[in-house]
C-alpha cells in the first residue's frame, strides 16, 4: 500500500475519487484542515531551536521565572 496526499483543484475530482473508492481501488481518508495547519506549523519551526543541555535550559527557565517577581 502506498499513501499520497493530493490537493483537489476542481470539485469534479472528488466524484472521480469517490468512484475509485467504490471500486475498491483506493481508500479516502478524511483529513481536516486543522491537522494540516498543525502539521505545517510544526514543519515551519522544526530545527529553529538548537539542542542544549538540560541544566542550561533549567537555568534559563529559572531566570525567566525570577524576572516576573
Amino acid at each position: 500500500m502506498q499513501t499520497v496526499t493530493i490537493d483537489i483543484i476542481n470539485t469534479k475530482a472528488v466524484k472521480l475519487l469517490q468512484d475509485l473508492e467504490e471500486l475498491d481501488l483506493i481508500h479516502i481518508h478524511k483529513d481536516d484542515t486543522q491537522s494540516s495547519v498543525k502539521r505545517n506549523s510544526v514543519l515551519k519551526y522544526k530545527g529553529a531551536m538548537t539542542k542544549q543541555p538540560l541544566d542550561v535550559i533549567e537555568n534559563q527557565l529559572d531566570e525567566f521565572r525570577n524576572g516576573w517577581e
